[in-house]
């Protein structure tokens, strides 16, 4: 079932997103000299969380839309153009709310 895919992935993004926002460990005094060291790859690491934490609150605004297009009646029908978003698509990403042309322009 369509929405239980659906509800699944929005808890996983959740449970995900949660584990990227807990506060960083206690990292003592690093510092940020001209070498590479910890600092830096502690810096790097915090860095990549941000970008994942935001690509994932993006596709839980996407799996968000395609559980309202559930309830609308309009699930598989393109926000873009208002065609028929093809069952392949909706097979492999479930949350798809855009065809490919729409999703891609």
């Amino acid at each position: 079932d369509v929405r239980r895919v659906l509800l699944d992935k929005q808890r996983d993004l959740v449970e995900r997103a949660a584990g990227l926002t807990a506060a960083p460990d206690a990292t003592g005094n690093i510092s940020f000299g001209k070498r590479v060291g910890d600092g830096t790859s502690l810096a790097v690491e915090r860095l990549t969380q941000v970008a994942a934490h935001e690509q994932m609150l993006v596709q839980s605004e996407e799996v968000q839309r395609a559980l309202d297009k559930l309830d609308e009646g309009t699930y598989g029908v393109c926000d873009g153009c208002g065609a028929t978003i093809p069952e392949g698509r909706l097979e492999i990403h479930p949350w798809a709310v855009r065809c490919v042309a729409c999703a891609a322009g």
